[in-house]
């Protein structure tokens, strides 16, 4: 959307998580806040004098946050307000820490441990679960020298038994929640 730039371009101004988004991993998308995407919430925004983030409005949380954790498009939305909210109480700076050292297990985990089947649910998993969790579960290939040495095929089997272990433990179902379609 012209007019609508922002420096942050792993955290969006509504909440999700660009920097862990299969669309912008792919190079499909840049991410909100590079000029050419047409978006609502970049709208109301400029509108609003040109927040950064959603949470810093005054009318926050708005309608448009009614249900907006519901459904799922190519990367999980569930945790938006969570994650605004955490972005609040933790800071920016450090919120960005966070996201960029998941961002770093994110490409470590496609790099060294996708058998060509596990973008997206590696993408969902870094997107679900708190950095001290996801460390521990990916820990198990990135903190193991002699994982490396494994076979792709049982080196993902184990991050992936790990993360499923983990997230379990936590409660958290590492699936998108698509909206269902509409009958015709």
């Amino acid at each position: 959307m012209k007019g609508f730039e922002r420096e942050n371009q792993l955290f969006s101004l509504c909440g999700l998580n660009c920097g862990l988004c299969p669309m912008r991993i792919g190079g499909y998308c840049g991410g909100c806040g590079n000029g050419n995407q047409s978006c609502r919430i970049a709208r109301c925004s400029l509108e609003q004098g040109g927040i950064q983030y959603c949470c810093e409005c005054g009318q926050y949380p708005c309608e448009t946050y009614q249900d907006i954790d519901r459904y799922d498009s190519f990367i999980t939305h569930k945790r938006r307000k969570a994650d605004l909210e955490r972005m609040q109480q933790i800071g920016i700076d450090a919120y960005s820490r966070e996201q960029e050292e998941k961002v770093r297990i994110l490409e470590y985990l496609l790099a060294c441990c996708n058998d060509g089947r596990r973008k997206n649910f590696f993408c969902v998993a870094v997107n679900l679960l708190g950095l001290d969790a996801l460390q521990e579960a990916a820990g198990v290939v990135m903190d193991d020298p002699e994982a490396a040495a494994l076979p792709l095929a049982e080196r993902c089997a184990r991050v992936v038994n790990a993360i499923q272990s983990t997230a379990k433990r936590e409660n958290i179902q590492l699936k998108l929640n698509k909206k269902p379609k509409k009958k015709p």
